[in-house]
């Protein structure tokens, strides 16, 4: 028998042990007054004469993080929500029963207690203990020390066991969730209104990307998970609702880095009777409030650099080229939009292909403050409004932040017959084998014929912008449940079952 089998054993053993004196191994509802983290915030820089004049009492739970037995008294920690507060057990302070369940506590159990606050002699606030409650039973070990889970794989793949052994993980979700409500808040008190739409397409558009598929079976149709919600949205547009959000998910069917994920979150927000320069304004501001909210600063270390989201820097794409180029053959501004200048220095079959090609090898390694960059050629956006006396480039800009794209944004395109021929051109792209050029989507250039507003519309990743203001190396980090390989049968369920037999 493994060493990991006989734990296993002894703790299903203690299910009895603890049954014979009375107490449910799996409790019931308990009704606590306080939280452990209420408790350090109000009574943390309290004195042990001021927590006895009048006595605190309190009932709290949490999980078991150490015991520590001595005779006839002894300690524990308790966590919950990422914090800790040691609890004092004396055998002649509580029931005699309630004593013994303490003599068959294990690491990671959950219990709850009730009793009143003081300082021990070395000055730790703590509880002490009057009566004790059983809430759950551990049957498996926690990680050594609490603190020992540092496997990545046995992390992402066991997310519940990392956020009982990494406390500083529940933060970087809380955190998550503020991000989430900050956007959400701004956008509501600015007039745009929340709404959903599908995730099962019979066409899928709105970026450019390789979809997964799915069949309805009553159907008998075969559908794609949306790569995004634009063109569903902006339908909305053109049905009078002015100022519409999605924070949605989106499936996309390409590569897993630290960057990428197949199933990430987006904000997408569309406003009529804007354009992008509009939408660079509210981007600034809608950042800038969103780091303050989370952090209460716009100042974010991330990974070793400082990043400042109250000073957002803007260059087209042309300008940017240009103030990045580092190496011989420096272009001038001429040169960028030459068309034989530009295919000596990419191998992309247009000139628009072949800026956006060079702007990505020269440009994006130097992107770390965060920065807005416009212009975009018509050939990689087939959804945006041309530039004004500039027809080859479009009103679009992206945002980026320590090298990472964070968001993408334009001016949207609101001619049906400049959509169709745009379409189009995807479609000959695509029969050039570019599998993730854009499908024609004839209901939607429908939909443009009635008449769209001027429209300015934008996308921001959030699990990225959660790396940012978490300071978190992976997108795998900020994804409670990111996308990983089976690691086939792990042996559990029968080891539970031989305990039955």
């Amino acid at each position: 028998m493994s060493l990991e089998t006989e734990l296993l054993k002894q703790r299903a053993q203690r299910i009895d042990q603890i049954q014979k004196l009375g107490y449910e191994p799996y409790g019931r509802r308990f009704e606590f007054t306080h939280t452990i983290p209420a408790i350090l915030h109000g009574y943390g820089s309290k004195s042990a004469a001021e927590l006895a004049d009048p006595p605190v009492r309190v009932r709290l739970c949490g999980r078991v993080e150490t015991i520590r037995r001595m005779g006839k008294a002894g300690f524990a920690h308790l966590m919950q929500r990422g914090e800790r507060l040691q609890i004092y057990v004396r055998k002649d302070a509580v029931p005699s029963s309630d004593f013994e369940l303490y003599q068959l506590v294990d690491l990671g159990d959950i219990i709850g207690a009730e009793g009143y606050l003081f300082r021990t002699r070395t000055g730790e606030l703590s509880l002490h203990v009057e009566k004790l409650d059983f809430l759950s039973k551990t049957l498996l070990t926690m990680p050594e020390k609490w603190h020992g889970l540092e496997d990545v794989e046995t992390r992402y793949r066991q997310r519940y066991l990392d956020l009982i052994a990494n406390p500083e993980v529940q933060e970087v979700f809380r955190k998550r969730s503020r991000i989430v409500a900050s956007l959400r808040r701004q956008l509501d008190a600015r007039g745009f209104i929340e709404v959903e739409t599908p995730m099962m397409q019979p066409l899928y558009g709105g970026a450019i990307a390789r979809p997964f598929v799915t069949h309805h079976n009553t159907l008998d149709l075969d559908l794609y998970l949306r790569i995004a919600p634009e063109l569903y949205l902006k339908r909305l547009i053109v049905g009078g609702l002015e100022r519409v959000y999605e924070i949605n998910r989106n499936f996309r069917n390409e590569g897993i880095s630290t960057q990428h994920n197949p199933e990430f979150t987006m904000l997408e927000f569309y406003q009529a009777y804007t354009d992008y320069r509009g939408l660079m304004d509210l981007s600034e501001e809608l950042l800038r409030q969103t780091a303050l909210d989370v952090n209460g600063t716009t100042l974010i270390e991330y990974q070793g650099t400082q990043l400042d989201f109250d000073h957002i820097r803007r260059f087209s794409m042309r300008e940017a080229i240009l103030e990045f180029w580092n190496g011989a053959d420096k272009p001038s501004a001429g040169n960028l939009a030459d068309p034989d200048w530009l295919g000596r220095h990419s191998t992309k079959l247009t000139p628009g292909e072949a800026l956006a090609e060079i702007f990505e090898r020269v440009c994006e390694p130097h992107l770390v403050q965060p920065t807005i960059i416009y212009d975009y050629p018509v050939e990689t956006s087939p959804l945006s409004k041309n530039k004004s006396g500039d027809p080859e480039f479009v009103e679009r800009f992206e945002i980026y932040a320590a090298r990472m794209e964070l968001g993408n944004a334009y001016t949207e395109l609101n001619d049906p017959q400049e959509q169709r021929r745009r379409f189009e051109m995807q479609i000959a792209m695509r029969e050039r084998g570019d599998e993730e050029a854009h499908q024609m989507d004839e209901d939607y250039v429908r939909a443009l014929s009635y008449g769209m507003p001027p429209t300015g519309g934008e996308g921001i990743g959030i699990d990225r912008l959660t790396m940012i203001l978490t300071n978190s190396r992976s997108i795998r980090d900020v994804i409670l449940f990111p996308l990983l390989r089976p690691e086939g049968p792990i042996g559990l369920v029968e080891q539970l079952r031989e305990l039955d037999a």
